[in-house]
């Protein structure tokens, strides 16, 4: 079985205490709301059409999801500094309370499971998902970046080359994101 199987195996774990922690708050908010506001939260006072391209959804069903999050009291709309007919989003203190509610349920539920474990294997695992974690964020950056069209710049930092999927540069730190920031493909 190939090492990308065997993940796909043995994450499947993993994965369901992250659905069960969003599940039990999907009588307040969907799993597209959810992603609205998360990234609401690291992008305090995005705009609607930067939101719409981080959830890669349309504009006019951004604006509506929002309606929808204003209206549930989640968001809160405020004309832009820059230009006052530009909205920027922010969260309000029940979006922010849903959010610690729910990354509270799963790291008590991971906190049981890692309790189960040898403390070298608890290591390992956390080890692995940072490195695991970087280069994930690393091939988000890139393929992002490929889309983008970029001015030429003479000193510009190369990335890391890959081959068959596989970063020949893993041991240079990432790019993209500060330390500990998810990203919007993350959930909670």
């Amino acid at each position: 079985m190939s090492m990308a199987a065997e993940l796909d195996s043995a994450a499947g774990a993993l994965l369901t205490v992250w659905d069960g922690a969003r599940e039990r708050t999907a009588n307040r908010i969907s799993t597209a709301q959810l992603r609205a506001v998360m990234l609401v939260e690291r992008q305090d006072g995005i705009n609607l059409r930067r939101l719409a391209t981080g959830l890669d959804m349309l504009l006019s069903s951004a604006s509506r999801l929002c309606d929808r999050l204003v209206a549930a009291g989640m968001l809160e709309r405020e004309p832009g500094r820059a230009d006052r007919r530009e909205i920027s989003l922010h969260l309000t203190a029940e979006a922010r309370r849903l959010l610690a509610e729910l990354r509270e349920d799963r790291r008590q539920h991971l906190a049981a499971i890692l309790g189960d474990m040898a403390p070298e294997a608890r290591q390992a695992l956390l080890r692995g998902l940072r490195e695991f974690d970087e280069a994930a964020r690393a091939r988000v950056v890139r393929s992002v970046s490929s889309l983008v069209p970029q001015p030429e710049q003479p000193h510009a930092e190369k990335l890391p080359e890959t081959r068959g999927g596989i970063d020949l540069g893993a041991d240079q730190p990432s790019r993209g994101w500060p330390a500990g920031e998810a990203s919007v493909v993350r959930t909670a």
